[in-house]
């Protein structure tokens, strides 16, 4: 039985986002408590906060975080859950490949680059491809190292969707790793996750990575 479509517009920000609310112990910050973090940090740094060209530097880091962690307001259930049973009995593979992402990596707060792409074996429904690309898009936006990353898309999508299998694969460039500590530029990491007949049946999986072929060589860096 189908479940009910589910209104996955926008959802609000988390509380204390856009004002000065006070959120209490343990709560989120306030945009000016925010603010000051970044002046310190600027400080630290061994620049002067107060000079013209770092005024406003941090009302801007401080929206760009709102932008960069977007998805810590968003459901990415409740996107996935609107799905479509009217298929005249489509049961072949679903694949949705060179999905850009940016994300930060948890430990440095750098970039993380690349491209995840999805796969998946319906059973009586589908969903629509571009909540596909907003899942991705939701864990994205939030701090991440990629071997979660892959596996959060991959588990919401089985959660939800149910169907015969899953496999979901990301390739990305990590800037802690290619602009500071060892610096090596041109690496890309690979993690992949696969579930139901993409982890049991080899031929399932072998026709998976096929068909998102080598995209490796035009990830962005």
């Amino acid at each position: 039985e189908g479940r009910p479509p589910v209104d996955d517009s926008q959802l609000a920000p988390v509380a204390g986002a856009d004002d000065n609310t006070p959120q209490g112990a343990g709560g989120r910050p306030t945009r000016e408590e925010a603010e000051q973090a970044v002046r310190v940090l600027l400080r630290w740094a061994g620049d002067d906060p107060e000079r013209e060209g770092l005024l406003d530097t941090p009302k801007r880091v401080a929206r760009a975080y709102e932008e960069y962690f977007v998805g810590y307001g968003q459901d990415p259930y409740a996107i996935l859950r609107r799905t479509f049973e009217e298929t005249n009995g489509y049961d072949e593979m679903v694949v949705l490949r060179d999905i850009d992402f940016r994300s930060h990596c948890e430990h440095h707060v750098a970039p993380i680059v690349g491209r995840a792409h999805i796969g998946y074996l319906p059973d009586h429904r589908v969903i629509g491809i571009s909540k596909l690309a907003r899942v991705v898009d939701v864990f994205a936006r939030r701090l991440q190292i990629q071997e979660k990353l892959t596996a959060e898309i991959a588990d919401s999508i089985e959660s939800v969707l149910q169907p015969r299998g899953v496999g979901v694969v990301i390739e990305a460039a990590h800037h802690c790793m290619t602009t500071r500590g060892v610096s090596k530029e041109g690496v890309l990491m690979v993690t992949s996750r696969m579930l139901g007949a993409f982890r049991t049946d080899p031929k399932t999986r072998r026709e998976f990575l096929s068909m998102i072929g080598n995209p490796a060589a035009s990830v962005p860096r």
